[in-house]
């Protein structure tokens, strides 16, 4: 018996799909071809009889009207596109560029355009050898003014994105989406559903490596679990999404020797990391955003600015949820959900994965923005006071955040106060400064 799908694998499946340029073309064209036949079934049926007559001649140049222009449309969309890809990788990070592809505005334009081009070349070959009748004719000049509306409507709504597409500001927020909800997804399972390593006693005396070098972009939680209750074991994962993976580095430990070939199934390894599954790849590239600003060739504090934004209203979502968490259970005096011995319920209870490392975390979204931006003193600011936020913040649910926030804060302000030469500066930042 198959493990069965998770939550986590079929949210990476669909991201994944949504990557693909081809698919939705695909789709709208074999729509396209469906609507045109669809208008030689009514000849059969008793509807025909109460159809007013269309000359088949209308709907054919209303046809070829569409034909010439969707093409040229479509190539100056596909242009565009790859335009904004460029720019994207140029004036952000090229990290953000599967975010660019993956834009549904973008995706759907194109592919209403090359599936309105199938339609009318699809069209204009049917009724140019009479393949309809009265009934058919008519519901093609219905199905061809629908296509005009969606096309019309499609392409004003795709130019008023075009003008955002792969510009900074627009990545940040296409990055700040996507982490978020990765931070979501980790919220709602800290562990992905299983036992929480700090738990759990003994690591395993037998290591599971794999041969492949790349990132973890996703652990198929239900298929170790399904393993592990068919094999009497547990299963101690020792890497999270998002981790370098190479052939000298265990991926996961077991108790018992057995046949490993589906735990190291479990493990999808990419060249790339993904940020459907991995909180820490969205901080990462915002930094990389950050820093870009900050250089020397574009001197543009104001985005590493927004970018410090972005990245406290990111950390501020665990805070939301554990101050909301905590309200609700002191309102209702809720337990956590235990088991008959006490000990808490987890979903995969055979198998333990370590939880997000915050001092990474931190590290991932701070260090790079505090080195590049150490010598302006607008950017050192703005990390204080952001760090200054999380920690006020923090303070009250979680003293790990206050930890890490604590221990950047000092990081930062050192770098600065090396790199300022201005005394007033270095006032301004020892007013922000608190430790």
């Amino acid at each position: 018996m198959e493990a069965p799908i998770t939550v986590d694998k079929l949210r990476f499946l669909i991201y994944s799909f949504k990557e693909k340029l081809w698919l939705k073309p695909l789709v709208f064209c074999v729509l396209s071809l469906i609507a045109v036949f669809i208008a030689k079934v009514v000849d059969g049926t008793s509807v025909a009889e109460h159809i007013p007559e269309i000359k088949s001649e209308s709907v054919e140049t209303l046809l070829s009207i569409m034909a010439s222009s969707m093409m040229v449309i479509a190539t100056f969309s596909a242009g565009t596109m790859v335009n904004a890809y460029a720019s994207a990788s140029q004036s952000s990070t090229p990290r953000s560029l599967s975010l660019i592809i993956s834009d549904d505005v973008s995706q759907n334009a194109l592919s209403v355009f090359i599936g309105a081009f199938i339609y009318s070349a699809v069209g204009i070959t049917a009724i140019s050898h009479a393949f309809f009748e009265k009934a058919g004719v008519f519901i093609l000049f219905c199905l061809t003014c629908l296509v005009f509306a969606v096309v019309i409507l499609t392409f004003i709504r795709w130019v008023d994105s075009v003008a955002r597409l792969g510009r900074v500001g627009s990545t940040l927020l296409k990055v700040e989406h996507a982490t978020g909800r990765a931070i979501s997804n980790r919220i709602e399972a800290p562990c992905l559903g299983a036992v929480p390593q700090d738990e759990i006693k003994e690591q395993g005396s037998h290591a599971i490596y794999t041969n492949e070098v790349g990132y973890i972009q996703l652990i198929d939680i239900a298929k170790l679990h399904k393993w592990a209750q068919t094999n009497g074991n547990f299963v101690n994962v020792a890497m999270l999404p998002g981790e370098f993976v190479t052939p000298d580095k265990p991926i996961a430990f077991v108790k018992y020797n057995a046949d490993f070939e589906d735990i190291i199934s479990a493990f999808k390894i990419g060249e790339a990391r993904s940020f459907e599954a991995d909180p820490r790849f969205g901080f990462i590239v915002l930094a990389e955003i950050a820093s870009r600003a900050l250089s020397p060739s574009v001197n543009d504090h104001g985005t590493a600015i927004n970018a410090i934004s972005s990245i406290t209203r990111l950390l501020l979502i665990w805070y939301k949820n554990a101050e909301q968490d905590s309200r609700q259970n002191e309102r209702k005096n809720i337990k956590p959900k235990t088991q008959d011995n006490g000990k808490p319920h987890y979903k995969y209870d055979a198998v333990s994965v370590p939880a997000l490392n915050v001092d990474d975390l931190f590290d991932d979204a701070y260090t790079s923005i505090a080195r590049d931006g150490a010598a302006n003193i607008e950017v050192a600011i703005r990390i204080q006071k952001s760090l200054n936020t999380i920690k006020a913040c923090f303070d009250r649910v979680d003293n790990t955040f206050v930890k890490a926030a604590n221990k950047l804060a000092i990081q930062s302000y050192e770098r600065s106060k090396m790199a300022l030469s201005y005394e007033e500066d270095v006032k301004r930042l020892d007013k922000v400064f608190k430790n």
